[in-house]
């Protein structure tokens, strides 16, 4: 066909935005396609031992069988959506024995049944092999402020447990610890704890950190802070004999300020790239934030519009760029109200009927929370005790378990078809579909709501294609 400009005529203007481009791919290089943890467990750094996750375990799964020994006593303890279907009080044990001689049956012809026995019983296997994925060792609101050779003991001790920890094989797959603000006011003291702490923990490991270990900056303000901090991560690998950019960060976006900076403009990438490429996550502080705009605490709570708002903020400002995102906690803790002593009379049936209800009233509330952030797109949230492990799990691997078939179906049908664009009932898939499906299947498998051979056998994917992480990776091998 006859043209009217030659190729090599426009290779001035493709030169600079060829340039572009390349920039625009290095700063948003799309979805990391690793593990991302469900949560951050935060705990005061004086309360820090080797063998935390595992005693944080024993404890949720001993608020599982005082408040909730049974799969219906839990779906009706969360107000599992469908638990009106169990009815009266039918009989929990002879439902789970006929739900597993046939499990299928069971999904088919007692489909809600089925559903709460199984979420009950992962939730439980969970606890018990892994139930902290993610711990922070906390020297910020959950160490409060001490005395200096109070809080450099500390610093020492605890790299000393978590060395324990490294050689027992007992830490979560991810941890690392919160340090103060780097305001004027406790700038030094962060940087000390940090130090005493890194050099402690190499001097008794040979400079080696565990895997996925991450340092914590509250309520950042100025990317100034996030460029402090990376330049003392920096100092302290040379000092450390230290890979260079091992340590990463993680920000805490809790302050109005970390939204818009003082000329109006969106601060969050700024705080990001200001931390020189070690930022991994973000995440989002419901109370610090919502206080600072002036909301009385009787309104702050994670639904609040203001904090929506935040949110949506973080999700525009860091999609594409990797940096993962998390939500904050529910403060409202799943204890009883009344506690027996040795020496004193055993509770009353009264007493014991209103610990369940605060157990349950605050389980509920915090599966609740956790279904909206996953709805609007935060896979991970803070927990602040360990009875908030089973809603925590019992929401997420809900969330994965209610899309399971619908999500199965699509995507088999849509990688049947090599990449063409799909119908399959109401909902029309394209490319970047089939990645968000085949992302919903590696978030349910890294955090155990499916397995990968319930994954391989739903979707038709190997094992190999699913580690790949790429769908259209996966379609250029089956083509």
């Amino acid at each position: 066909m006859k043209r009217s400009l030659a190729t090599e005529s426009l290779q001035e203007i493709f030169a600079p935005l060829r340039r572009a481009h390349e920039a625009f791919a290095a700063q948003y290089p799309g979805p990391r396609g690793d593990r991302q943890p469900v949560h951050t467990v935060y705990g005061g750094a004086h309360l820090f031992r080797a063998d935390t996750a595992a005693r944080m375990g024993e404890k949720a799964l001993h608020a599982l069988d005082v408040y909730a020994p049974d799969f219906i006593a839990f779906a009706k303890a969360i107000e599992l959506p469908g638990f009106h279907q169990l009815g009266g009080s039918p009989d929990s044990a002879a439902l789970a024995k006929s739900i597993q001689a046939n499990p299928e049956a069971a999904r088919k012809e007692h489909r809600f049944a089925w559903f709460a026995f199984t979420l009950y019983r992962r939730v439980r296997e969970k606890l018990g092999r892994e139930p902290v994925e993610d711990f922070r060792i906390d020297f910020e609101d959950g160490f409060g402020n001490r005395p200096d050779e109070e809080e450099d003991r500390f610093a020492e001790s605890t790299a000393g447990e978590l060395a324990a920890g490294m050689q027992a094989g007992s830490l979560p797959p991810f941890i690392g610890l919160r340090i103060k603000p780097f305001n004027e006011e406790l700038r030094n003291r962060s940087i000390q704890t940090l130090d005493i702490f890194l050099t402690a923990l190499a001097g008794i490991t040979g400079g080696k950190l565990p895997p996925n270990f991450f340092i914590t900056l509250p309520k950042v303000t100025i990317p100034q802070e996030s460029a402090a901090l990376a330049a003392v991560c920096t100092r302290l690998e040379s000092a450390l004999g230290l890979r260079p950019g091992l340590l990463r960060v993680e920000l805490m976006i809790e302050t109005p300020q970390s939204i818009f900076d003082p000329r109006g403009q969106v601060n969050l990438l700024p705080l990001a790239a200001a931390a020189q490429g070690r930022c991994v996550g973000a995440h989002f502080g419901t109370y610090d934030y919502t206080a600072g705009l002036g909301i009385t605490a009787a309104h702050q709570c994670m639904t609040h519009l203001a904090c929506d708002f935040a949110r949506e903020a973080m999700q525009v400002a860091y999609a594409g760029t990797g940096i993962w995102l998390s939500d904050g906690a529910t403060n409202i803790l799943p204890v009883p109200v009344h506690h027996g002593a040795k020496d004193a009379a055993p509770l009353t049936e009264k007493q014991i009927a209103e610990n369940h209800h605060a157990v349950h009233q605050a389980w509920k509330l915090h599966f609740q929370h956790i279904q909206h952030s996953l709805v609007n797109g935060f896979y991970q949230g803070w927990d602040l005790h360990p009875a908030q492990l089973v809603t925590r799990y019992a929401a997420v691997y809900s969330f994965f378990l209610e899309s399971l078939d619908a999500a199965s179906e699509r995507l088999r049908n849509f990688i049947a078809k090599a990449a063409q664009a799909t119908l399959v009932g109401e909902v029309f898939d394209d490319a970047a579909t089939g990645q968000g499906l085949l992302n919903y299947f590696l978030r349910a498998i890294n955090c155990g709501a499916i397995s990968a051979e319930e994954a391989q056998a739903l979707t038709g994917l190997t094992q190999e294609e699913f580690r790949g992480a790429w769908f259209v990776k996966i379609l250029d091998g089956r083509k």
